[in-house]
């Protein structure tokens, strides 16, 4: 709905919408200027004290004669800012000051003006506490959306580089940019981001990118490898775009969203690059190959428990020395749930008594459980080394993946013995064949369709190459 020619009823309008005398934050500063009376909307506390006093001693010091009968040239000539705009409807005026920007109502125009002043409480650029590397840029992306867009352009200074905004959310209106390389990326698949990005219809993203990831899935929940790839790291994110990738940033999120994605792109991390070409190849093969083990080790030790004739006579000292009443899967599977309350009760201890949970956890899952004869020390050993091996994969999402696959495998074990264990992982591969991406792209890829530049890059630490980068 359009502006009304009449001051006295937009004021009203915007009043009776905003309810200034109900919300202490939005307030109403109305000046009379050169016998104009101005109405000046803002949130407390999105505002620029400084610049506002600025834009005030400016304007009560114009006269009649300085404001002329278009609003256009009143703010090319009479607004000492450089980020102003006109706006002519409500919906616009008022999501805009929701947003921080100061609204400026002048009697006498159908029009106002919208001044971008605006700052949001903010914490500082650091490194960020699950992706940090031994080498390279030690800043991360923040809750602020400018401020990641920003550490976006600090590092490519290229006009190919379009960040496209997208305004999500009926109730929200929260604002998401869609980061690509123009001469780069796919222009079909950057179309059918925008058309996905237009299409979502939900009254706001309430936890932020993961809500945005729930619309933007929109089937097999049950599904849990992941499908989109979460980086704090404003460097990943760059290296992402330049390959021909997208990234999506969500205001207040401090994590970017990369698409397309495929299963292999979560084995890649950024150490791997702040390293030689050798050293990072090594580092890639060890995450790789330690973090099959976590999938794999429990299920085939339990595999060689139930028929250890199966085996060669030298893998005999994986056998139980001593066991107990529990059944061995009763044990693999206590200790697989076990170790998630506690990764969950770490969220919520202080700091300050951290020390004193990790030796309490320490000494009632070791020692006191095995001289209570609920678990054999093998279980446990087994299962420590799953479980730190899971911090090698820096995706939180991966690794919860492969653990609700490994507890599969151990209870089609269980079950079918080593029936069940090829069943379970013909499964688990059949999963990954039919996983559906965001985008049009085979969730193997780059093995379906079979690509053997990127294969090579898969598996090994490419060196730049100054002629071709």
């Amino acid at each position: 709905m359009k502006l009304n020619p009449s001051y006295q009823v937009n004021v009203e309008y915007l009043n009776y919408k905003l309810q200034p005398e109900k919300n202490f934050d939005i307030c109403v500063r109305t000046l009379l200027i050169a016998n104009r009376e101005c109405s000046f909307y803002f949130i407390d506390g999105f505002v620029k004290d400084q610049i506002f006093e600025k834009i005030f001693e400016f304007l009560l010091s114009l006269k009649p004669e300085d404001f002329p009968f278009r609003l256009s040239e009143f703010e090319k000539k009479k607004i000492p800012y450089t980020e102003v705009e006109e706006v002519d409807d409500y919906e616009t005026i008022i999501t805009q000051i929701l947003s921080g920007s100061i609204l400026c109502l002048i009697d006498g125009y159908d029009q106002a003006l919208s001044i971008d002043a605006r700052t949001y409480p903010n914490r500082s650029i650091e490194e960020p506490e699950d992706d940090r590397v031994l080498r390279g840029s030690r800043d991360s992306f923040v809750e602020t959306l400018i401020f990641n867009t920003a550490l976006i352009r600090r590092r490519i200074r290229d006009e190919h580089l379009v960040m496209d905004i997208h305004s999500i959310g009926s109730k929200s209106k929260t604002d998401v940019v869609l980061c690509y390389m123009e001469d780069v990326a796919d222009e079909k698949l950057v179309n059918e981001m925008k058309n996905k990005l237009d299409s979502i219809t939900i009254p706001s993203l309430t936890l932020s990118q993961e809500s945005l990831a729930e619309c933007l899935i929109h089937k097999c929940w049950w599904n849990p490898f992941p499908r989109i790839r979460y980086s704090e790291r404003p460097d990943v994110a760059v290296a992402s775009l330049y390959e021909g990738k997208m990234v999506i940033v969500v205001d207040n999120s401090p994590a970017a969203m990369i698409l397309p994605t495929s299963f292999f792109d979560f084995l890649q991390e950024a150490n791997d690059y702040y390293f030689p070409p050798l050293v990072g190849t090594y580092l890639r093969w060890v995450r790789i190959l330690v973090f099959l083990c976590t999938l794999l080790l429990t299920p085939l030790w339990y595999l060689y428990i139930q028929n250890p004739s199966l085996f060669p006579e030298a893998l005999q000292f994986l056998n139980v020395q001593e066991m107990n009443a529990v059944p061995i899967l009763v044990q693999l599977l206590i200790i697989e749930f076990l170790i998630d309350a506690i990764k969950l009760a770490s969220l919520n201890t202080p700091s300050a008594l951290s020390g004193s949970f990790g030796v309490i956890g320490a000494l009632v899952l070791g020692e006191f459980a095995i001289k209570a004869h609920w678990f054999v020390p093998e279980v446990l050993l087994y299962m420590a080394f799953v479980s730190l091996a899971n911090f090698t994969q820096p995706s939180y999402e991966l690794g919860y993946a492969f653990k609700l696959w490994r507890i599969i495998l151990l209870l089609m074990i269980g079950l079918f013995n080593i029936i069940g264990f090829i069943l379970g992982l013909a499964l688990m591969i059949a999963s990954l064949f039919f996983t559906p991406t965001v985008l049009d792209q085979h969730y193997l890829f780059p093995f379906i369709p079979f690509t053997p530049k990127k294969i090579k890059e898969l598996l090994l630490r490419v060196p730049i190459d100054s002629d071709n980068s």
